[in-house]
């Protein structure tokens, strides 16, 4: 690790006249004089989505996340922060899948967050981490904001993956928006606080996404077929065949359209789970993967 850090202190600078300068941040009338990068940088130079969301998403909006990030990072370089929660899905799910991922920090090399450090040495030798300012440069108030706008502007489109009322997530989006950038947003339940700024998106025309086919479709891309074939029991079939046809539903639910027995129903859905195919949200309730 100590390597990494030092690594860290010798970052690559990008001139804004620089061919590997992203041309997305150009038309900005605050756009940096320079990008600090470690790691693969004609990253910068490929189609890129921005994947966002607050530190508190819950665990059942980043498993579905960190699929939908990983499906995402084979037609477009995942752009996004380097915070745990929201962030933290989407470069564990770009890293599971092509490994094309951006963390753009919101100060200088010197404040990447210690917590995270193991997690963005692997963003360092598989993507690309990036800077808009000198190593020593602190995080301010005024910071973060920046950031999020450099985020918004970057990305093709912006998927938040969770925000509460007020949520630097939806910072990103207001940029986005007044880009005129593609807005998405994963659902949540009514009354959920965690996923209120997330409704809110949607209730003013963001895009309701549920899995990657929601935002590959809005760009023309057809998803690729490259999933491996995942050998199922009969009562496995049944099941996941439930899960695809009601989108989300209770266990007993579940149970009754599989036409599988309940006792035998938490075990189904929990192998569906293992073998990457269904996902717990809590409550008994289960939705599909993939």
């Amino acid at each position: 690790m100590f390597a990494f850090i030092e690594q860290l202190k010798n970052a690559e600078r990008i001139e804004n006249h620089s061919p590997l300068y992203p041309k997305d941040l150009l038309s900005l009338s605050d756009a940096p004089q320079a990008l600090y990068a470690i790691g693969n940088t004609a990253l910068v130079k490929e189609r890129k989505i921005t994947v966002v969301g607050s530190r508190r998403t819950p665990t059942s909006a980043l498993k579905i996340g960190e699929q939908i990030a990983k499906e995402l990072s084979s037609s477009f370089v995942i752009i996004t922060g380097t915070a745990d929660g929201g962030d933290g899905a989407a470069i564990e799910g770009a890293l599971s899948g092509s490994g094309r991922v951006i963390c753009l920090l919101a100060g200088g090399f010197s404040t990447i967050p210690q917590g995270n450090l193991p997690l963005l040495k692997k963003v360092a030798e598989k993507g690309l981490l990036l800077s808009p300012h000198t190593y020593d440069t602190p995080v301010r108030v005024f910071s973060y904001e920046y950031r999020n706008k450099l985020l918004a502007a970057m990305g093709e489109g912006t998927l938040v993956l969770g925000a509460a009322e007020k949520s630097g997530a939806l910072i990103t989006a207001k940029y986005a928006g007044q880009m005129k950038k593609t807005i998405f947003a994963l659902p949540y339940a009514p009354g959920a606080a965690a996923g209120a700024g997330c409704n809110a998106l949607i209730k003013k025309g963001a895009y309701l996404t549920e899995t990657a086919t929601d935002v590959l479709e809005k760009f023309g891309i057809e998803k690729a077929e490259n999933k491996p074939i995942v050998a199922l029991t009969g009562d496995e079939e049944k099941m996941y065949a439930a899960l695809q046809d009601m989108a989300q539903g209770h266990i007993s639910e579940l149970a009754a359209k599989a036409g599988v027995p309940p006792y035998k129903a938490r075990a189904v859905l929990s192998a569906l789970e293992v073998k990457g195919l269904a996902i717990s949200l809590g409550g008994n309730t289960f939705s599909p993967l993939g």
